[in-house]
């Protein structure tokens, strides 16, 4: 039995022939790019369980104004459970900072030394308002699972900048994943290879199976090699007569980048080398011992500092693309962004140790050289509402949220959307932005047309932005 690249190949002329440079147009295709590039890398950082815009980065002088008065959406409002109270003022005082006088709040002030540096876009918005779905839709471009993540297109279209780490990077929260877990990050119908690699910053096992269990003493490092070698020669044998599956081709890749990772990996995640100065910049405590059982505002910022320095660490070796997650999907009190309780208890200590620790990152790039060749993308799965629930508490928002993005290629200092008066919906609702224009503007500072990144699967042709999209203008410096 001939394969199906074999019976091509030997085919010669006519329908053959003109299969074969089809399939290699199309192998070819997703690494076309189509505009010089204004940047290399990308960082995401996912806010899992839904940050509230309105207490954050969207002020809304009118919440304050009508802080307790019964809310009139002027329509029939959906709520995903009982958070259609009276109207809830922010939680925390806004102020303006930077030449641009961008208004924030004093919860994330530590992010006020770079918001002219930052583009918002407070106009997103979402197809649902549950979790599972929401997040996949910002993660993946679909709302169902079996998609590729934001990472894999990434590492497929432009491939990788190093040859002994990962081009796709993800650093969870360290207390569980998030809604949907490795689903978010899953190479789906791509080559497996272009999955995202989880890490976890300081952690005793940083990358699980890296190296030898430790009851393993008996394997040496020279064992190990000739391990890796025969596996390596036992499956080239066996993928001879399977050549049209690249599954096997796949998984010996990701042996082989093992192998340089025993090398690369234990250097590029070891902070302890790092100035004293910068690790206190990051908000990282040198002697924590444990975690508090409860959320602590201090150890948030040495947590997501731990992340982000991590993050930087790894830009700076070869890694595309590196995914930061804030928030799990378990626990309570919540140990994540999604406060039906209570905003402050919740958001308080984790917008407090993100915006220090992301200012230290955007401000440690800067100073580097390299922010101008890296976007750094904020966003989460949908907002919160205006009106209170529960009274201290507020439901779920897909109407309208916020998404914040600066570094290369775009242009900071600017917002480009606004909700309406009272954060509820987009101002123009005939005109929002969707995950697809910020996906579509992403691709195009990294010099790809999203509608051209495409692979063929199950007769769909398949992309990141769907059928959707289009470069926001008002982005792009």
């Amino acid at each position: 039995m001939l394969t199906r690249r074999q019976l091509l190949q030997t085919s010669g002329q006519g329908f053959g022939a003109l299969a074969l440079t089809s399939l290699e147009a199309a192998e070819t295709q997703h690494r076309a790019q189509v505009v010089r590039p204004k940047a290399k890398r990308v960082i995401q950082l996912f806010m899992g369980g839904a940050a509230s815009h309105v207490d954050l980065f969207d002020f809304k002088p009118d919440l304050v104004k009508h802080h307790g008065e019964p809310s009139d959406f002027g329509e029939a409002v959906e709520a995903f459970q009982n958070g259609l109270g009276p109207w809830k003022k922010p939680v925390w005082d806004f102020r303006p900072h930077g030449q641009s006088g961008k208004m924030i709040s004093d919860i994330v002030s530590a992010l006020g030394p770079c918001v002219d540096d930052m583009a918002f876009v407070h106009n997103m918005v979402g197809k649902t308002g549950v979790h599972s779905q929401g997040t996949l839709l910002q993660a993946t471009g679909f709302n169902l699972p079996g998609f590729p993540g934001m990472g894999c297109w990434v590492s497929y279209g432009l491939g990788s900048l190093s040859d002994n780490l990962p081009t796709f990077v993800v650093l969870p929260d360290h207390r569980g994943f998030a809604s949907n877990g490795p689903k978010n990050w899953d190479s789906a119908f791509l080559p497996s290879q272009h999955a995202g690699t989880i890490i976890y910053p300081g952690a005793e096992t940083p990358i699980s199976d890296l190296f030898p269990h430790k009851a393993g003493r008996y394997i040496s490092a020279r064992s190990d090699r000739e391990g890796f070698a025969l596996l390596e020669q036992l499956n080239r044998k066996h993928m001879l007569a399977r050549e049209d599956d690249s599954r096997l081709e796949s998984r010996i890749q990701s042996y082989e980048l093992a192998a340089k990772m025993q090398l690369a990996a234990p250097e590029a995640l070891d902070i302890s080398k790092e100035p004293e100065h910068v690790k206190a910049m990051y908000g990282i405590q040198e002697h924590r011992k444990v975690w508090p059982t409860e959320i602590n505002a201090e150890e948030e910022a040495d947590y997501m500092g731990r992340k982000c320095l991590t993050a930087r660490r790894l830009l700076e070796r070869g890694v595309r693309f590196v995914q930061i997650w804030s928030g799990n999907d378990n626990g309570f009190p919540r140990r994540n962004w999604d406060s039906h309780e209570d905003v402050e208890r919740d958001h308080g200590p984790l917008a407090w140790g993100m915006a220090k620790a992301v200012s230290a990152l955007i401000l440690d790039l800067k100073q580097r050289g390299l922010l101008d060749e890296t976007i750094i993308l904020w966003t989460t799965e949908f907002g919160r509402m205006p009106s209170t629930q529960g009274g201290k508490g507020r439901d779920h928002n897909p109407y309208v949220f916020t998404n914040w993005l600066c570094g290369g290629g775009i242009q900071g200092g600017v917002t480009v959307g606004e909700s309406d008066q009272w954060g509820y919906k987009p101002l123009d609702r005939a005109n929002p932005t969707t995950c697809y224009d910020i996906h579509a503007t992403m691709l195009h500072l990294l010099g790809i047309d999203h509608t051209k990144l495409t692979v063929r699967h199950n007769g769909i042709d398949r992309r990141l932005t769907d059928v959707h999209g289009h470069v926001i203008r008002g982005l792009v410096a």
